[in-house]
């Protein structure tokens, strides 16, 4: 049976929307692995590649800043991915959040509550500025984009998105866009509707 790794946004957990909507669509048919993400970007990272050497997925499927993530994991591995809405400026979205909050679906370790603080965002700048290249630091430095890479990293840009508009951003790296009549989160009907299709068409790479 294939597997789905997928990735979900700065303020869900493995049990948002998206990604109950993607475990329901694929019952029977693909394993859909759902994993709540670390709150601090390199823990999430470093994550996110342990979950990929063991489990071995075949297709990796983000949501806002868990595309973000998803597009270097897929850089880095040569896996196929859709970044749905990816937010590739994870610290504009976090400067005007700064202070507590909680999660907007629950956890399973069962914290909901959190807090956005000037180290958070540092963290972000770090990884950002970093984020197309093929290394963190050094003289060697440079996109990793080769022609099948470009071609197997797909984008899923919602027409009425309100907070990340990168699209622009990701046609400058990868060849692939796609749109869908929806917002930034996507409900469950649009999951299945325009992200199961595509998941599909990628799980053939």
């Amino acid at each position: 049976m294939k597997r789905i790794l997928f990735l979900h946004g700065f303020f869900a957990s493995g049990q948002c929307v998206p990604a109950v909507a993607l475990r329901e669509a694929f019952e029977g048919e693909a394993e859909v692995m759902t994993p709540d993400l670390p709150m601090h970007p390199k823990e999430a990272l470093a994550f996110v590649r342990e979950l990929i050497d063991r489990e071995k997925p075949d297709v990796v499927v983000g949501n806002s800043c868990g595309s973000f993530y998803a597009q270097m994991v897929a850089l880095a591995l040569g896996l196929p991915a859709l970044l749905g809405n990816p937010h590739f400026r994870m610290t504009e979205f976090l400067k005007a959040r700064v202070g507590a909050h909680q999660y907007k679906s629950p956890r399973m370790d069962g914290r909901q509550d959190f807090v956005i603080d000037e180290q958070l965002i540092a963290e972000f700048a770090e990884m950002e500025a970093h984020q197309f290249l093929e290394k963190p630091s050094g003289e060697a430095e440079r996109n990793n984009c080769s022609p099948e890479g470009r071609d197997r990293i797909w984008g899923l840009f919602g027409d009425h998105d309100a907070l990340a508009h990168f699209e622009p951003l990701f046609l400058q790296h990868y060849n692939k866009s796609f749109h869908f009549p929806g917002a930034h989160t996507p409900t469950a009907e649009e999951v299945k509707k325009y992200y199961v299709p595509l998941i599909k068409e990628l799980l053939t790479y």
